[in-house]
């Protein structure tokens, strides 16, 4: 037994060397992507390279993972790190955008077996999106370890969310494993009501949470969000050398159209965008860091959307698009602006030349907006200064509630 822990200890020691030098060394890069600037950071260890800290509650039990092509450490996927120290790995749950990361937003995933291990590959995104009682039948105990980037309409915490109240419905630990929030270091945005609640908006927080997956993993057990208040028996491991002040590069682009920092932080404001008839630069390789439409009356900046990988079908595809272009945009100044930026949106509204065809007609705006006062704010020409003061009693209290679960103290400033 202690043969075995040294060796284990060496491996662990091994890895963080690892984990440290790919992370910090290789921020996330696409075969196609604008490179953008790198911001020097500190050497963070994300919780999945801390073995030493979670191997004692995964050693001897049968493990399911819930992971995707971010789920790495250093230069080794969670999955084979886990199986060459000879843990008991069962089924592998895979969520938005498939195991390797490469499928559409809102594309089916599909079941199959992972070449490399033989384990099964069980899809939380299409028609199953909570792990049922049989495929948790065998299983003592769920990791999950997924890269997040902060906004509510950010399916990976919605794929949690039924991961957890499976596991609590069926005697099953749940073991997170902790990274960064690139976006963790501000709380901006409406509360969602609970009248809007879908897969893009589950529980009554802000666009931006400003908290690890971690800490919303804790959040969602603690304040009864699971379904009749359950709770799972949660563990929970946190990043070290992080604090939610913290500049961090992403190694991996957490889903096929966030390829750089630039469009991470530029996501939760232009992801509105998706319920409107503008692009946000889906089928280019600037996606999230430009916008337009073809009928836009000003701008800048023109691009084609084109179906490619991540973007099969995208919108106004093979068309050409006025608008504008922000990938020139200071990554450091995109931090510092600690919220979300209306200026965006509210621009191509007002220079839309038929504005009642601004917002789709299902809505889906709302479902990202968590209501329709947003919308109609937008509509009755307010400004983003006036919008955004309507937020700030119910923002105030959610960070009261946001406190009694952050691993990171790190003091925001808004």
């Amino acid at each position: 037994m202690n043969f075995k822990i040294t060796l284990l200890a060496i491996f662990s020691c091994w890895l963080l060397v690892n984990c440290a030098a790919k992370e910090q060394k290789e921020p996330m890069t696409s075969p196609k992507a604008v490179p953008a600037p790198t911001i020097e950071t500190k050497k963070v260890t994300v919780g999945a390279a801390r073995i030493d800290q979670y191997y004692d509650l995964i050693n001897n039990k049968s493990i399911a993972l819930v992971v995707n092509q971010t789920s790495m450490i250093g230069n080794t996927h969670l999955a084979d790190t886990l199986l060459s120290i000879g843990i008991d790995l069962k089924a592998i749950f895979a969520p938005e955008h498939g195991f390797r990361g490469k499928a559409d937003a809102g594309e089916k995933v599909v079941d199959g077996v992972d070449t490399k291990t033989g384990i099964p590959l069980l899809s939380l995104y299409g028609k199953n999106k909570k792990p049922k009682p049989a495929q948790l039948a065998d299983i003592d105990l769920v990791i999950f370890d997924i890269q997040d980037v902060g906004a509510r309409f950010y399916t990976y915490i919605s794929t949690m969310h039924y991961v957890m109240e499976a596991c609590a419905e069926n005697g099953v630990e749940v073991l997170v494993l902790d990274r960064p929030n690139p976006n963790g270091h501000y709380v901006d945005g409406p509360i969602l009501d609970a009248d809007y609640q879908s897969f893009v908006g589950m529980h009554p927080i802000p666009v931006v949470h400003g908290m690890t997956i971690a800490e919303y993993a804790k959040m969602v057990n603690g304040e009864g969000w699971l379904k009749d208040g359950i709770q799972c028996q949660l563990s929970t491991v946190a990043c070290e050398n992080y604090n939610h002040e913290t500049v961090y590069n992403l190694p991996i682009k957490p889903s096929p159209n966030l390829p750089n920092n630039r469009s991470i932080y530029l996501y939760p404001s232009l992801c509105f965008f998706e319920g409107t008839t503008i692009s946000a630069g889906r089928g280019t390789n600037t996606q999230f860091q430009v916008y337009g439409h073809p009928d836009l009356a000003e701008g800048t900046h023109s691009f084609t959307p084109q179906s490619m990988d991540g973007a099969k079908y995208p919108k106004h595809e093979g068309k050409t698009c006025i608008g504008y272009d922000l990938t020139e945009l200071d990554l450091a100044d995109l931090r510092n602006e600690r919220g979300l930026n209306l200026s965006y949106l509210i621009n191509a509204y007002q220079n839309m030349p038929k504005s009642e065809e601004f917002f789709l007609k299902n809505l889906f705006f709302d479902k990202l907006a968590g209501g329709s006062t947003l919308r109609k704010q937008i509509i009755a020409g307010k400004s983003a200064k006036e919008i955004k003061a309507t937020w700030q009693k119910d923002l105030n209290k959610f960070r009261k509630t946001r406190a009694k679960y952050l691993l990171y103290h790190a003091t925001l400033s808004n």
